[in-house]
């Protein structure tokens, strides 16, 4: 069995049989609209997000599989608030506000693809991608978000 993998990062929802994906599935013998398609299919609750998508060809059998991974903490942060872009100067602008709750949330989702061992250290990590975006967390910075976390503030979100 000989197997190709290919992996990408695709649109939600709106891959198509262009590049990159078209010129990497196509000389695996594959039918790429139903690779394109079922791509969008599973990725279509990721719509405007960059997800990263892994395509298993298996070559003599000419069948494939489709895994979907997690976007990035940052989009999943962005979706959350409703915006499109984080701050052009995350020290100096403020693009958002998050609720520990939709940190939580955040944290939930990607806490398997993270190094965290529980839920209130995979918060933490989401907290310190707001710092990249420019994005605070209960009108604090998010430095200040993980000292008060440190201290307990915020222990009845993660029980």
């Amino acid at each position: 069995m000989a197997e190709q993998v290919v992996e990408i990062l695709v649109s939600g929802g709106k891959a198509t049989a262009g590049p990159p994906l078209g010129p990497a599935i196509g000389p695996l013998g594959v039918n790429i609209m139903q690779v394109v398609q079922k791509i969008n299919d599973m990725t279509k609750d990721y719509d405007g997000m960059s997800v990263p998508v892994k395509v298993i060809v298996d070559t003599d059998k000419r069948t494939f599989e489709v895994e979907v991974g997690i976007p990035p903490a940052s989009a999943l942060v962005k979706k959350e608030l409703g915006i499109a872009t984080g701050a052009q100067e995350p020290k100096h602008q403020v693009a958002g506000n998050l609720t520990m709750e939709q940190v939580v949330k955040i944290a939930k989702m990607k806490q398997d693809a993270m190094l965290a061992y529980n839920l209130k250290n995979a918060s933490k990590e989401v907290i310190g991608t707001c710092v990249s975006v420019g994005v605070n967390v209960e009108g604090m910075t998010p430095k200040e978000a993980q000292k008060a976390i440190d201290a307990g503030q915020f222990d009845s979100y993660f029980n």
